[in-house]
């Protein structure tokens, strides 16, 4: 059907009768590929094979209701027309997947040159379509001793913690579903848990993080802009902020209030990102200082840490 029809977006299940999705999935990204947007069981099983499946080249995925159908079919509905939408404007890439090799050991840049930056600056990130192997490309190159990072990934409940999980096991830092209240440390990565907003607070001399089930902001909770604001309001200059690919304009607000506040920001170019829907909407705002490759994200980021570091800043 595939041939005979050509179509411009494929919607795959994860579980195929009498075929596993995923093997469906990798000789169709080698042979055929094309906008792929997966279909994913609320479970801990489903979350692994989601991840994977986006690790082979799937644009997003939705996760199927599993309670009262009838109920959120209207909702479920907008949710993967939205996704065909960001997968029709997806660049498609071949991805290599990254493994806990010396060959990617080798990518992890030195350390901060100032101590003090690792403990005086924060790394917030914001992502969406695309954004888990982007996430994961930023923070495999991290050195352990970098600020802490907060991360807000468009992702729903009960993908966010394997995800955590999965980038734990490839990073040099450590990497965590975030929880409220905790204290944010240097070399530790947080990624807001798809029931909450992620949101930085300051308690003393310390930050910390708090969760909210408040209302979704841009269709989103988490929303990047939620995290990005709390960072301009709690950090200002002491944040580094980043916005990675992504469908819509979640983000490039809070991106700008980032950047008056006195942060440096980034934005991944065009040409790497999946969708470049959301870095698009922040460098029109002008909320971004720098725009570069997610194979250079990293690096430049590390860069400015120790040019600041150098000159003085906490």
């Amino acid at each position: 059907m595939i041939r005979a029809l050509n179509p411009d977006v494929l919607i795959l299940d994860t579980e195929i009768p009498s075929m596993d999705g995923l093997d469906f999935l990798e000789r169709l990204m080698r042979l055929r590929p094309m906008p792929v947007v997966m279909v994913a069981t609320l479970t801990e099983r489903g979350a692994e094979m989601t991840l994977r499946a986006l690790e082979l080249g799937a644009i997003d995925f939705v996760a199927r209701p599993e309670l009262d159908i009838d109920a959120s079919m209207q909702e479920y509905a907008g949710e993967i027309a939205f996704k065909i939408r960001a997968a029709m404007l997806a660049r498609l890439k071949r991805r290599a997947v990254l493994a806990n090799t010396p060959e990617a050991a080798a990518r992890i840049l030195p350390s901060i040159a100032n101590p003090r930056v690792s403990t005086g600056k924060l790394i917030i990130i914001g992502a969406s379509s695309g954004g888990t192997e982007a996430i994961k490309e930023v923070l495999v190159k991290l050195p352990p001793d970098c600020p802490a990072v907060l991360i807000a990934q468009h992702m729903p409940e009960g993908f966010t913690r394997p995800f955590a999980n999965r980038l734990n096991n490839l990073c040099r830092i450590s990497v965590k579903e975030a929880e409220h209240g905790e204290h944010v440390l240097p070399g530790h990565a947080y990624v807001a848990p798809g029931h909450s907003h992620l949101l930085l607070k300051r308690s003393g001399v310390h930050y910390m993080t708090e969760l909210s089930q408040s209302v979704p902001v841009n269709r989103h909770r988490p929303s990047v802009d939620v995290l990005f604001r709390s960072a301009a309001s709690n950090a200002g200059e002491y944040a580094v902020g980043v916005i990675l690919t992504g469908m819509g304009k979640d983000g490039a607000e809070g991106l700008r209030e980032m950047r008056l506040a006195g942060a440096h920001t980034f934005a991944q170019d065009e040409a790497s990102c999946v969708v470049f829907g959301m870095p698009r909407e922040a460098i029109a705002l002008d909320a971004v200082a720098e725009v570069a490759p997610i194979y250079e994200m990293a690096r430049r980021i590390v860069q400015h840490l120790n040019e600041r570091g150098a000159a003085g800043t906490r």
